[in-house]
């Protein structure tokens, strides 16, 4: 790998722990990880379309709004009614109580999984460009992390993870999936995460983020959960940010071992909000509202992938509500800008894909004002295809 096409990067001691293994300085990682905090009016902010950071467009379906309304009568309270929603959440994946670990978002949950097994001499394993909160967390604990670059067609090297994994051992704290990845969209298949999970240290941690699982329909995805029920040392990460459009409610999960729960929680805020609790349990008894969002987002993603690429720019297949599309030989920043002075906020950088833009997939509405503008940012070129991945 040629270090110099991550000249955005910093490098902290040099390509480390394994061929195309390398740190990024904190800053750059929060640069990376985070979605900026928009500065302008309410009324600015409700212009834009929003197609920059993988929310649901559509926002919460009635039978949730039904739910939180209802539970503003316990605002004032502590120990209020909560819908029981660890059992629900529980029953939903045939698990016990106390496999469970409520957190504020699925991102608390990384990073507590993050503040648990991880300190100064410990490293978390994962690649790069991939969501970069556990890699973040790690710099704050003062941790460092193997960030292993993505294969030609975007996919995780689960063989170069391996060797990794068994050749680091004595200072890995776990393992990190994002799974799908995000910003590619891009699965690991079931068959990897065996291989993976079967051939590294029985006792290393191994974190898997399904923040986007509910969007997937290819069947060579499989959750990991049942390795929970196995007793193996997995975490899965969960959020109702995304097909539950909670993003702002910020209420997510872990599944996990009852010990790595017990573990984790003496780290974990408790600070879920009632109307969020409430939400997410009527997100989870309304399969049918989960299901028409990602019917429509999964339509609208792939036409949207298809007229780009016969207006000649290629696109990655996704298994998310989010695509990247490659943008020839202009980068992302500038674009991004082009985008935001049409009125639509997109992407942000995932070095070393500087020539890839992330974007969201919002309403009928949204894709067509995007479309329109990207055929008046770039010009027409020769049909393409869709690049790598599943």
């Amino acid at each position: 790998m040629d270090v110099r096409q991550f000249s955005r990067r910093r490098f902290v001691g040099g390509v480390t722990a394994a061929v195309g293994a390398f740190s990024l300085r904190r800053d750059e990682l929060f640069a990376q990880g985070q979605t900026p905090q928009f500065t302008g009016s309410d009324n600015d902010y409700d212009t834009f379309v929003k197609l920059a950071s993988n929310e649901n467009n559509w926002g919460p379906p009635d039978s949730v709004m039904k739910a939180m309304n209802a539970a503003w009568k316990y605002a004032n309270r502590y120990g209020y009614p909560d819908g029981n929603v660890v059992q629900v959440i529980a029953d939903h994946h045939g698990v016990r109580r106390d496999n469970i670990l409520l957190t504020a978002g699925s991102g608390e949950g990384l990073n507590v999984m993050a503040t648990t097994y991880l300190g100064p001499g410990k490293k978390v394993l994962g690649v790069s460009p991939s969501y970069a909160s556990v890699f973040q967390q790690a710099a704050n604990v003062k941790a460092d992390s193997i960030q292993l670059p993505l294969t030609k067609d975007f996919t995780q090297n689960i063989s170069q993870m391996i060797e990794a994994a068994n050749r680091n051992a004595r200072d890995i704290g776990f393992v990190y999936l994002c799974n799908p990845n995000n910003p590619t969209g891009v699965v690991i298949t079931a068959k990897d995460v065996k291989e993976l999970l079967d051939n590294i240290p029985k006792d290393m941690p191994v974190l898997i983020d399904e923040a986007y699982h509910h969007y997937v329909d290819d069947p060579a995805y499989g959750t990991a959960i049942p390795y929970v029920l196995e007793g193996r040392k997995v975490v899965v990460g969960r959020t109702f940010s995304k097909i539950a459009a909670l993003a702002a409610m910020r209420i997510g999960y872990s599944v996990a071992p009852p010990d790595m729960i017990r573990e984790m929680r003496v780290y974990a805020s408790n600070s879920v909000n009632v109307l969020a609790k409430w939400g997410a349990v009527a997100s989870l008894k309304d399969p049918a509202a989960q299901a028409d969002v990602k019917s429509k987002t999964v339509t609208l993603r792939n036409n949207t992938s298809k007229v780009l690429e016969s207006w000649g720019y290629a696109t990655i297949p996704s298994q998310t509500n989010f695509f990247m599309v490659h943008l020839g030989d202009r980068t992302v920043q500038p674009v991004i800008e082009e985008f935001r002075k049409r009125g639509i906020l997109v992407g942000r950088p995932f070095p070393p894909m500087l020539n890839h833009l992330r974007v969201s997939v919002g309403t009928p509405e949204d894709m067509e004002k995007f479309i329109q503008a990207f055929k008046a940012i770039f010009p027409q070129k020769a049909a393409a295809t869709a690049r790598g991945g599943r």
